[in-house]
Protein backbone atom coordinates (compact mmCIF):
# COMPACT_ATOMS: atom_id res chain seq x y z
CA UNK A 1 0.00 0.00 0.00
CA UNK A 2 1.43 3.38 -0.78
CA UNK A 3 0.27 7.29 0.58
CA UNK A 4 -2.62 8.68 -0.99
CA UNK A 5 -3.70 12.17 -1.58
CA UNK A 6 -5.56 13.04 1.46
CA UNK A 7 -9.43 12.83 1.01
CA UNK A 8 -11.57 15.24 2.14
CA UNK A 9 -13.18 15.57 5.40
CA UNK A 10 -16.19 14.79 4.58
CA UNK A 11 -15.80 12.06 1.91
CA UNK A 12 -14.26 10.78 4.84
CA UNK A 13 -16.60 10.71 7.11
CA UNK A 14 -19.08 9.09 4.05
CA UNK A 15 -16.56 6.26 3.70
CA UNK A 16 -16.20 5.42 7.06
CA UNK A 17 -19.67 5.10 7.65
CA UNK A 18 -20.14 3.52 4.64
CA UNK A 19 -17.76 0.49 5.42
CA UNK A 20 -19.33 0.37 8.93
CA UNK A 21 -22.85 -0.21 7.20
CA UNK A 22 -21.56 -2.81 4.55
CA UNK A 23 -20.37 -5.03 7.67
CA UNK A 24 -22.79 -4.51 10.05
CA UNK A 25 -23.19 -8.16 11.90
CA UNK A 26 -26.47 -9.84 12.55
CA UNK A 27 -29.22 -8.99 15.20
CA UNK A 28 -29.83 -10.72 18.49
CA UNK A 29 -32.34 -10.47 21.13
CA UNK A 30 -32.26 -9.55 24.02
CA UNK A 31 -34.77 -8.58 27.07
CA UNK A 32 -35.45 -4.86 27.95
CA UNK A 33 -33.28 -4.37 30.90
CA UNK A 34 -30.37 -5.14 28.71
CA UNK A 35 -31.38 -3.27 25.79
CA UNK A 36 -30.55 0.08 26.86
CA UNK A 37 -27.42 1.46 24.69
CA UNK A 38 -28.02 -0.50 21.94
CA UNK A 39 -29.66 0.00 18.62
CA UNK A 40 -33.03 -1.38 17.18
CA UNK A 41 -32.09 -3.81 14.32
CA UNK A 42 -35.91 -3.84 12.99
CA UNK A 43 -38.85 -0.99 13.67
CA UNK A 44 -40.20 -1.06 16.75
CA UNK A 45 -44.19 -1.25 15.79
CA UNK A 46 -47.35 -0.74 18.18
CA UNK A 47 -48.93 -4.51 19.09
CA UNK A 48 -51.83 -3.24 19.88
CA UNK A 49 -53.69 0.31 19.76
CA UNK A 50 -52.46 2.31 22.49
CA UNK A 51 -54.38 2.22 25.04
CA UNK A 52 -56.10 -0.64 24.05
CA UNK A 53 -59.57 0.05 25.45
CA UNK A 54 -61.09 3.50 26.37
CA UNK A 55 -58.98 4.41 29.56
CA UNK A 56 -60.30 6.85 32.36
CA UNK A 57 -58.34 10.00 32.89
CA UNK A 58 -59.78 11.22 36.07
CA UNK A 59 -61.27 9.87 39.62
CA UNK A 60 -64.73 10.15 39.65
CA UNK A 61 -67.33 8.50 37.79
CA UNK A 62 -68.44 7.02 34.09
CA UNK A 63 -72.10 8.09 33.93
CA UNK A 64 -75.16 7.49 30.93
CA UNK A 65 -77.99 9.55 30.51
CA UNK A 66 -79.60 12.51 32.35
CA UNK A 67 -78.49 13.03 35.87
CA UNK A 68 -78.89 12.49 39.11
CA UNK A 69 -77.53 9.10 38.50
CA UNK A 70 -78.02 5.43 40.55
CA UNK A 71 -74.30 4.15 41.28
CA UNK A 72 -74.21 0.73 39.70
CA UNK A 73 -70.62 -0.23 40.75
CA UNK A 74 -67.35 0.63 40.57
CA UNK A 75 -63.93 -0.26 38.28
CA UNK A 76 -60.90 0.20 39.46
CA UNK A 77 -57.42 0.01 36.87
CA UNK A 78 -57.23 -3.50 35.71
CA UNK A 79 -60.13 -4.34 35.91
CA UNK A 80 -63.29 -4.47 33.62
CA UNK A 81 -66.88 -3.03 34.37
CA UNK A 82 -70.13 -4.28 33.21
CA UNK A 83 -71.75 -2.16 30.78
CA UNK A 84 -74.05 0.83 31.32
CA UNK A 85 -77.08 -0.69 29.86
CA UNK A 86 -80.08 2.16 31.16
CA UNK A 87 -80.12 5.80 31.55
CA UNK A 88 -79.78 7.12 34.35
CA UNK A 89 -77.03 4.98 36.18
CA UNK A 90 -73.39 5.17 36.68
CA UNK A 91 -70.26 3.25 37.95
CA UNK A 92 -67.52 4.98 40.13
CA UNK A 93 -64.00 5.29 38.02
CA UNK A 94 -60.26 5.19 39.09
CA UNK A 95 -57.54 6.79 37.31
CA UNK A 96 -56.11 4.78 34.43
CA UNK A 97 -59.24 2.04 34.76
CA UNK A 98 -61.42 0.89 31.49
CA UNK A 99 -64.16 3.15 30.62
CA UNK A 100 -67.39 0.89 30.57
CA UNK A 101 -69.29 0.33 27.34
CA UNK A 102 -72.39 2.76 27.45
CA UNK A 103 -70.97 5.42 29.07
CA UNK A 104 -71.90 9.13 28.13
CA UNK A 105 -69.45 11.09 29.77
CA UNK A 106 -66.87 11.01 33.27
CA UNK A 107 -67.88 13.55 36.05
CA UNK A 108 -64.72 14.33 37.93
CA UNK A 109 -64.95 13.20 42.03
CA UNK A 110 -64.42 16.70 43.46
CA UNK A 111 -67.16 18.09 41.02
CA UNK A 112 -69.85 15.94 41.91
CA UNK A 113 -72.38 15.64 44.60
CA UNK A 114 -74.42 12.31 46.26
CA UNK A 115 -77.76 13.16 47.91
CA UNK A 116 -78.91 11.50 51.05
CA UNK A 117 -80.25 8.63 48.62
CA UNK A 118 -77.13 7.96 47.02
CA UNK A 119 -77.53 9.78 43.44
CA UNK A 120 -75.10 11.16 42.27
CA UNK A 121 -75.07 14.74 40.60
CA UNK A 122 -72.43 16.94 38.44
CA UNK A 123 -71.73 18.43 35.29
CA UNK A 124 -68.97 16.73 32.60
CA UNK A 125 -66.18 19.06 31.09
CA UNK A 126 -66.61 20.38 27.78
CA UNK A 127 -63.77 17.71 26.52
CA UNK A 128 -64.47 14.09 27.33
CA UNK A 129 -62.12 13.11 29.67
CA UNK A 130 -61.03 9.56 28.94
CA UNK A 131 -58.61 8.62 26.45
CA UNK A 132 -59.69 6.99 23.19
CA UNK A 133 -58.10 3.51 21.76
CA UNK A 134 -55.55 4.48 19.09
CA UNK A 135 -54.97 8.11 20.24
CA UNK A 136 -51.50 7.27 20.94
CA UNK A 137 -51.24 4.91 18.26
CA UNK A 138 -52.66 2.23 16.08
CA UNK A 139 -51.63 -1.73 16.23
CA UNK A 140 -49.33 -2.03 13.31
CA UNK A 141 -48.05 1.69 13.58
CA UNK A 142 -44.21 2.31 13.71
CA UNK A 143 -43.56 4.01 16.66
CA UNK A 144 -39.48 4.31 15.81
CA UNK A 145 -37.44 3.24 12.99
CA UNK A 146 -34.56 0.43 12.96
CA UNK A 147 -31.09 2.45 13.98
CA UNK A 148 -32.89 3.99 16.84
CA UNK A 149 -30.53 4.67 19.42
CA UNK A 150 -32.10 2.75 22.95
CA UNK A 151 -32.66 4.56 25.54
CA UNK A 152 -34.53 4.57 28.74
CA UNK A 153 -37.37 5.93 27.04
CA UNK A 154 -37.42 3.57 24.21
CA UNK A 155 -37.61 0.83 26.62
CA UNK A 156 -40.54 2.33 27.98
CA UNK A 157 -42.35 2.85 24.77
CA UNK A 158 -41.64 -1.02 23.95
CA UNK A 159 -42.70 -1.89 27.27
CA UNK A 160 -45.85 -0.25 26.94
CA UNK A 161 -46.60 -2.05 23.78
CA UNK A 162 -46.31 -5.30 25.66
CA UNK A 163 -42.95 -6.20 24.07
CA UNK A 164 -40.42 -8.07 26.65
CA UNK A 165 -37.73 -8.28 24.46
CA UNK A 166 -36.24 -6.44 21.44
CA UNK A 167 -34.19 -7.30 17.83
CA UNK A 168 -30.88 -5.18 18.54
CA UNK A 169 -27.47 -4.69 16.82
CA UNK A 170 -24.55 -6.79 18.77
CA UNK A 171 -22.59 -3.71 19.55
CA UNK A 172 -18.87 -3.80 18.19
CA UNK A 173 -15.94 -5.05 20.27
CA UNK A 174 -13.24 -2.57 20.33
CA UNK A 175 -9.50 -2.79 21.54
CA UNK A 176 -6.86 -0.22 22.08
CA UNK A 177 -2.94 -0.13 21.24
CA UNK A 178 -0.94 2.35 22.13
CA UNK A 179 2.02 3.12 20.37
CA UNK A 180 5.74 4.59 21.57
CA UNK A 181 8.56 4.16 23.20
CA UNK A 182 8.51 7.46 24.59
CA UNK A 183 5.58 6.90 26.63
CA UNK A 184 5.34 6.64 30.66
CA UNK A 185 2.21 4.85 31.86
CA UNK A 186 2.32 6.34 35.80
CA UNK A 187 3.94 9.51 37.06
CA UNK A 188 4.77 13.41 35.80
CA UNK A 189 6.67 13.53 32.44
CA UNK A 190 10.51 14.49 32.25
CA UNK A 191 13.60 13.55 31.10
CA UNK A 192 12.62 13.41 27.21
CA UNK A 193 9.21 11.07 28.17
CA UNK A 194 5.57 12.73 27.46
CA UNK A 195 2.61 10.85 29.81
CA UNK A 196 0.61 8.68 27.70
CA UNK A 197 -2.97 10.53 27.66
CA UNK A 198 -4.91 8.52 24.91
CA UNK A 199 -4.91 4.78 26.50
CA UNK A 200 -6.87 6.19 29.66
CA UNK A 201 -9.20 8.37 27.15
CA UNK A 202 -9.78 7.04 23.96
CA UNK A 203 -11.83 3.83 26.12
CA UNK A 204 -14.01 6.26 27.03
CA UNK A 205 -14.95 7.85 23.56
CA UNK A 206 -15.25 4.31 21.98
CA UNK A 207 -17.73 3.71 24.55
CA UNK A 208 -19.67 6.56 23.81
CA UNK A 209 -20.18 5.54 20.11
CA UNK A 210 -21.46 2.61 21.43
CA UNK A 211 -18.14 -0.09 20.81
CA UNK A 212 -17.82 -2.37 23.79
CA UNK A 213 -13.80 -1.90 25.13
CA UNK A 214 -13.26 -4.55 27.93
CA UNK A 215 -10.08 -3.94 30.37
CA UNK A 216 -7.98 -6.93 28.93
CA UNK A 217 -8.36 -5.31 25.34
CA UNK A 218 -6.23 -2.05 26.09
CA UNK A 219 -2.59 -2.70 25.88
CA UNK A 220 0.50 -0.60 25.74
CA UNK A 221 3.32 0.81 24.99
CA UNK A 222 3.49 -1.57 21.99
CA UNK A 223 7.49 -1.40 21.58
CA UNK A 224 9.05 0.72 17.98
CA UNK A 225 9.77 -2.72 16.07
CA UNK A 226 8.05 -3.64 13.58
CA UNK A 227 7.47 -7.58 14.70
CA UNK A 228 6.22 -5.47 18.37
CA UNK A 229 3.44 -4.07 15.93
CA UNK A 230 2.88 -6.93 13.53
CA UNK A 231 2.11 -9.55 17.07
CA UNK A 232 0.13 -6.60 19.20
CA UNK A 233 -2.15 -6.10 15.60
CA UNK A 234 -2.71 -9.59 15.13
CA UNK A 235 -3.37 -10.49 19.05
CA UNK A 236 -5.94 -7.41 19.19
CA UNK A 237 -7.82 -8.36 15.68
CA UNK A 238 -8.66 -11.43 17.24
CA UNK A 239 -11.22 -10.87 19.57
CA UNK A 240 -12.05 -7.44 18.52
CA UNK A 241 -14.31 -5.79 15.54
CA UNK A 242 -12.25 -2.77 15.61
CA UNK A 243 -8.60 -1.93 16.90
CA UNK A 244 -7.35 1.80 17.52
CA UNK A 245 -3.55 2.24 17.50
CA UNK A 246 -1.97 5.86 18.56
CA UNK A 247 0.53 7.29 17.43
CA UNK A 248 3.29 5.67 14.38
CA UNK A 249 0.72 7.10 11.29
CA UNK A 250 3.69 8.68 9.52
CA UNK A 251 6.24 7.29 7.69
CA UNK A 252 9.51 7.89 9.81
CA UNK A 253 11.89 5.49 11.41
CA UNK A 254 9.55 4.11 14.07
CA UNK A 255 6.12 4.31 12.37
CA UNK A 256 5.70 0.88 11.81
CA UNK A 257 1.95 1.34 11.12
CA UNK A 258 1.54 0.92 7.35
CA UNK A 259 4.37 -1.71 7.08
CA UNK A 260 2.74 -3.46 9.35
CA UNK A 261 -0.84 -2.86 7.72
CA UNK A 262 0.65 -4.11 4.63
CA UNK A 263 1.90 -7.22 5.71
CA UNK A 264 -1.61 -8.33 7.19
CA UNK A 265 -3.34 -7.93 3.63
CA UNK A 266 -5.69 -5.12 4.94
CA UNK A 267 -7.10 -2.56 2.37
CA UNK A 268 -7.40 1.29 3.74
CA UNK A 269 -10.41 2.67 3.67
CA UNK A 270 -9.22 6.30 3.93
CA UNK A 271 -5.19 7.14 3.97
CA UNK A 272 -5.05 10.27 5.51
CA UNK A 273 -7.47 13.12 5.33
CA UNK A 274 -7.20 16.81 4.64
CA UNK A 275 -8.19 18.33 8.02
CA UNK A 276 -6.21 19.66 10.79
CA UNK A 277 -5.78 19.26 13.34
CA UNK A 278 -5.74 15.67 12.86
CA UNK A 279 -3.28 14.86 10.46
CA UNK A 280 -2.64 11.80 9.59
CA UNK A 281 -5.39 9.64 10.32
CA UNK A 282 -5.66 6.15 8.35
CA UNK A 283 -9.02 3.36 8.75
CA UNK A 284 -8.37 0.55 6.81
CA UNK A 285 -10.06 -2.95 6.37
CA UNK A 286 -8.02 -6.22 7.54
CA UNK A 287 -9.55 -9.85 6.83
CA UNK A 288 -9.56 -12.40 9.19
CA UNK A 289 -9.31 -16.07 9.13
CA UNK A 290 -12.98 -16.75 9.43
CA UNK A 291 -13.60 -14.05 6.40
CA UNK A 292 -15.22 -11.64 8.88
CA UNK A 293 -13.84 -7.72 8.34
CA UNK A 294 -12.40 -6.39 11.45
CA UNK A 295 -11.42 -2.40 10.77
CA UNK A 296 -8.13 -0.79 12.17
CA UNK A 297 -8.18 3.33 12.94
CA UNK A 298 -4.70 4.33 13.44
CA UNK A 299 -5.17 8.17 15.16
CA UNK A 300 -2.17 10.32 15.56
CA UNK A 301 0.04 10.56 18.63
CA UNK A 302 -1.01 14.26 19.50
CA UNK A 303 -3.93 14.10 21.80
CA UNK A 304 -6.13 16.27 20.23
CA UNK A 305 -5.18 15.23 16.73
CA UNK A 306 -6.34 11.42 17.68
CA UNK A 307 -9.63 12.72 19.39
CA UNK A 308 -10.68 14.36 15.78
CA UNK A 309 -9.48 11.11 14.07
CA UNK A 310 -11.74 9.14 16.50
CA UNK A 311 -14.45 11.18 15.81
CA UNK A 312 -13.79 11.58 11.83
CA UNK A 313 -13.38 7.98 11.21
CA UNK A 314 -14.32 6.34 14.35
CA UNK A 315 -17.89 7.60 15.31
CA UNK A 316 -18.78 7.07 11.68
CA UNK A 317 -17.75 3.15 11.32
CA UNK A 318 -19.41 2.19 14.87
CA UNK A 319 -22.80 4.23 13.53
CA UNK A 320 -22.67 2.39 10.54
CA UNK A 321 -21.46 -1.44 12.52
CA UNK A 322 -24.46 -0.86 14.57
CA UNK A 323 -27.25 0.30 12.03
CA UNK A 324 -27.42 3.58 13.28
CA UNK A 325 -28.18 6.71 10.93
CA UNK A 326 -25.16 8.53 10.04
CA UNK A 327 -23.78 11.24 12.30
CA UNK A 328 -25.12 14.55 11.37
CA UNK A 329 -23.42 18.33 11.89
CA UNK A 330 -25.80 20.94 14.02
CA UNK A 331 -25.71 24.48 12.69
CA UNK A 332 -24.81 26.95 15.16
CA UNK A 333 -23.54 30.89 15.24
CA UNK A 334 -20.22 31.56 15.69
CA UNK A 335 -19.39 34.50 18.36
CA UNK A 336 -16.19 34.63 17.17
CA UNK A 337 -14.18 34.63 14.03
CA UNK A 338 -12.57 31.25 13.33
CA UNK A 339 -9.70 31.15 10.52
CA UNK A 340 -9.71 28.76 7.63
CA UNK A 341 -6.77 26.26 7.32
CA UNK A 342 -6.24 26.61 3.41
CA UNK A 343 -6.76 23.72 1.33
CA UNK A 344 -8.10 21.70 4.76
CA UNK A 345 -10.82 21.42 6.77
CA UNK A 346 -10.42 23.13 10.00
CA UNK A 347 -11.72 21.48 13.22
CA UNK A 348 -11.81 24.17 15.98
CA UNK A 349 -12.45 23.84 19.43
CA UNK A 350 -15.49 25.37 20.77
CA UNK A 351 -18.00 25.52 23.70
CA UNK A 352 -21.58 25.82 23.42
CA UNK A 353 -23.39 28.88 25.06
CA UNK A 354 -26.57 28.00 27.47
CA UNK A 355 -29.05 27.58 24.76
CA UNK A 356 -26.53 25.91 22.39
CA UNK A 357 -27.12 28.16 19.51
CA UNK A 358 -23.85 29.93 19.01
CA UNK A 359 -20.66 28.31 19.65
CA UNK A 360 -17.37 30.15 21.05
CA UNK A 361 -13.58 28.89 20.08
CA UNK A 362 -11.35 28.06 23.38
CA UNK A 363 -7.78 28.52 23.92
CA UNK A 364 -5.10 25.92 24.54
CA UNK A 365 -5.89 24.26 20.94
CA UNK A 366 -2.56 22.75 19.82
CA UNK A 367 -2.08 19.56 18.22
CA UNK A 368 -0.64 18.48 21.33
CA UNK A 369 -2.85 20.06 24.00
CA UNK A 370 -5.81 18.55 25.57
CA UNK A 371 -6.55 21.91 27.89
CA UNK A 372 -9.04 22.84 25.15
CA UNK A 373 -10.41 19.86 25.18
CA UNK A 374 -11.15 19.40 28.68
CA UNK A 375 -13.51 22.60 28.04
CA UNK A 376 -15.05 22.32 24.79
CA UNK A 377 -18.32 20.82 23.46
CA UNK A 378 -17.27 19.67 20.40
CA UNK A 379 -15.86 21.42 17.02
CA UNK A 380 -16.75 24.27 14.68
CA UNK A 381 -16.07 23.24 11.18
CA UNK A 382 -14.52 25.09 9.00
CA UNK A 383 -14.35 24.38 4.78
CA UNK A 384 -11.52 24.29 3.07
CA UNK A 385 -11.13 27.78 1.15
CA UNK A 386 -13.05 29.30 3.73
CA UNK A 387 -13.23 30.97 7.36
CA UNK A 388 -15.75 32.17 9.99
CA UNK A 389 -16.69 35.63 11.04
CA UNK A 390 -18.42 36.78 14.26
CA UNK A 391 -22.13 35.94 13.27
CA UNK A 392 -21.72 33.09 10.65
CA UNK A 393 -23.94 29.89 10.66
CA UNK A 394 -21.64 27.10 11.06
CA UNK A 395 -21.10 23.60 11.09
CA UNK A 396 -20.77 22.06 14.32
CA UNK A 397 -19.46 18.76 15.22
CA UNK A 398 -20.49 17.28 18.63
CA UNK A 399 -17.99 15.15 20.91
CA UNK A 400 -19.78 11.93 21.35
CA UNK A 401 -22.06 11.66 23.97
CA UNK A 402 -23.12 8.40 26.59
CA UNK A 403 -24.28 5.57 23.81
CA UNK A 404 -28.11 6.44 23.73
CA UNK A 405 -28.25 9.87 25.25
CA UNK A 406 -30.19 12.31 23.86
CA UNK A 407 -28.50 15.58 22.82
Amino acid sequence: MSEEIPVDWGQARALAYEAGRRAAGPAETISLPDADGRTLAEPLRALTDLPAFPTSSIDGWAVRGPQPWRVVGRVLAGGVADPLDEDGTCVEIATGAMVPAGADALIRIEESTRDADGLVSGEPRAVPEWRLPGEEAHQGEELLPAGTAVDPAVIGVAATCGYESLSVRARPRAGLLVFGDELLTAGPPGAGRVRDSLGPQVPGWLRRCGAVVEPGAIAGPVRDTLEAHLEAVRGALATADLVCTTGGTMHGPVDHLHPALAKLGAEYVVNTVAVRPGFPMLLARVPGPDGRTRFLAGLPGNPQSAVIALITLVAPLLAGLQGRPAPRLAMVEASAPVPGRGGFTHLALARLDHDGRSAAPVGHVGSAMLRGLSHAHGFVVVRPGAQAAAGDLVPFLPLPLVAGERP
